[in-house]
């Protein structure tokens, strides 16, 4: 299977499946010497494991990293580090109704095509379990950036129909944390938190956004013209499972303005005056904070009865069982950050290399 590695300088080749033994993956690019905390790794990982809330799918899984190369007394030695997050809790006996039926709106029925076989259990190798490697990854490549003065931070701002669209700040980031669905307001966390039970209840699921902001990027990152800063994280969120939409700045709001609002106008040291860019222009970071948003289809398994086909391409029905997210999105919050602190930091390596 190509398509298994990200990155050009900075570097995650990952594996495994959802009910297999584990997964994992190898890390290239860190530089030598850089201290690196398996307490903030193990934080990222938990914020994005199951079975942390009753929102979130039940699957109890410690997701327990174990490395086995590339850093020695805590730091990193500038080889490849290699790990694994063993899996413990698989039920395989939930997913054999459909070994030879297709879920609607999975990756059952495209692996199936293109590869002639497809590993039912969860999944497999499509099961958002594969964003284990990512989180991990992710979680190294924010403490390099943070000794550059980059910070990565994301938030769920919208939940079905509910949005908040306050003001973010760096304070808020206890808030986020202090509620199951990671938005930072209590109030609007609340409101998020009942729909997702109810909808949950009703045997459906729900989609939403997070965004995302970068702080501490100086002017000059980005690779024109098929690299483009703003078209590789693009690209990094897409490939999250269910993202099914990315902006960035304005984004489609931006097509009901005029030239004359749209424009950052610079102002006295470099900085604009407002951020419609999303801190990016010509596909290169401008100095300004990098502002995102990725959007996430509800989750495809639910429970209640579909129409669907089998192997043989014969009309049945399904109806969805096991344990599953009824929406994904406060789960998905440490992998968007992984995400984006993966591409900032190739970018940042990149620049480094190719700039005295």
């Amino acid at each position: 299977m190509a398509g298994s590695s990200y990155g050009t300088i900075f570097r995650l080749v990952s594996f495994g499946e959802s009910h297999g033994p584990a997964i994992g993956g190898v890390v290239e690019g860190v530089p030598s010497g850089v201290q690196l905390s398996a307490e903030k790794i193990r934080a990222e990982l938990d914020r994005r494991r199951p079975g942390q809330s009753a929102i979130v799918s039940q699957r109890n899984e410690a997701d327990e990293v174990e490395f086995l190369s590339g850093i020695f007394e805590g730091r990193a030695t500038g080889t490849p580090i290699a790990f694994v997050v063993r899996n413990t809790d698989q039920r395989p006996k939930d997913y054999k109704e459909i070994e030879h039926t297709f879920r609607p709106s999975h990756a059952d029925f495209t692996y199936h095509q293109k590869y002639d076989t497809s590993d039912h259990r969860g999944g497999g190798r499509s099961s958002a379990r594969e964003t284990i490697a990512r989180v991990v990854a992710g979680a190294i490549a924010k403490q390099v950036l943070a000794l550059v003065g980059i910070s990565v931070e994301a938030f769920v701002d919208q939940v079905g129909s509910i949005r908040w669209e306050g003001e973010w700040k760096p304070e808020l980031a206890a808030v986020r944390e202090s509620n199951v669905v990671r938005v930072p307001d209590a109030e609007t966390a609340a409101a998020m938190e009942n729909l997702i039970r109810e909808v949950r209840k009703d045997g459906d699921t729900i989609g939403g956004c997070i965004r995302c902001i970068v702080t501490g990027v100086a002017p000059g990152l980005g690779e024109p013209v098929f690299d483009k800063l703003h078209a590789e994280l693009g690209k990094a969120m897409l490939s999250i499972n269910a993202v099914k939409g990315f902006t960035i700045g304005s984004g489609f709001s931006g097509v009901e303005m005029r030239g004359s609002e749209h424009n950052d106008p610079f102002v006295q040291g470099g900085t604009t005056a407002t951020n419609h860019s999303g801190g990016v222009q010509g596909g290169i970071s401008n100095g300004m904070p990098i502002d995102f948003r990725v959007a996430f289809k509800p989750v495809a398994t639910i429970m209640k009865e579909q129409q669907t086909i089998n192997n043989y391409l014969e009309s049945t029905t399904i109806t969805g069982k096991g344990r599953h997210d009824p929406c994904v999105v406060p789960r998905a919050v440490p992998i968007v950050e992984a995400m984006a602190a993966m591409v900032i930091l190739d970018f940042y390596l990149r620049d480094k290399a190719t700039n005295l």
